[in-house]
């Protein structure tokens, strides 16, 4: 069996974004169950909650497969389409099962933002260390420059 790591995989954006969607209803599922055997446990705000787990979980994991990825900006569109989608989505199946909008379900609606904000943050700071990644392993194939030191511990007169 052939011991590959995950990062290693090229794994597209849209099917990153359908595993968390199908994650955020399982969820959902499993605290409605939950819900139904005891009532103090689960929370009317859970699908809210599941909701921005998933979508945190989304931007962590894809900032980080962006790394890997040989096209940078390709997959940098596909990732914007598949957050988007995932965000409604997510936000869509909470509404449906919790009843509340989400400006109704509290700091959810800032979770969103904050969640939003820090997925491009991660995805912008990924790219700069990928460039400077890819400009040092340039510059030790290439051989480096020898710069010249003219007047370091040498006076002219």
């Amino acid at each position: 069996m052939e011991d590959t790591s995950i990062f290693e995989r090229k794994i597209d954006p849209l099917y990153q974004a359908g595993g968390a969607l199908v994650g955020v209803f399982v969820f959902i599922l499993l605290g409605l169950l939950v819900g139904a055997a005891t009532d103090d446990f689960v929370k009317p705000k859970w699908p809210w909650l599941c909701a921005a787990s998933f979508l945190l979980f989304f931007a962590l994991f894809n900032a980080i497969m962006s790394a890997t990825s040989e096209n940078l900006m390709k997959y940098w569109g596909r990732s914007m389409y598949s957050f988007i989608g995932l965000a409604a989505g997510s936000g869509l199946l909470a509404w449906a099962f919790s009843g509340l909008s989400i400006g109704e379900a509290g700091s959810y609606k800032w979770i969103f933002f904050v969640v939003t904000f820090g997925y491009l943050v991660f995805l912008s700071m990924i790219a700069f260390m990928k460039q400077i990644v890819e400009f040092a392993q340039k510059e030790e194939w290439n051989r480096p420059r020898l710069r010249s030191r003219k007047g370091k511990g040498k006076k002219k007169k």
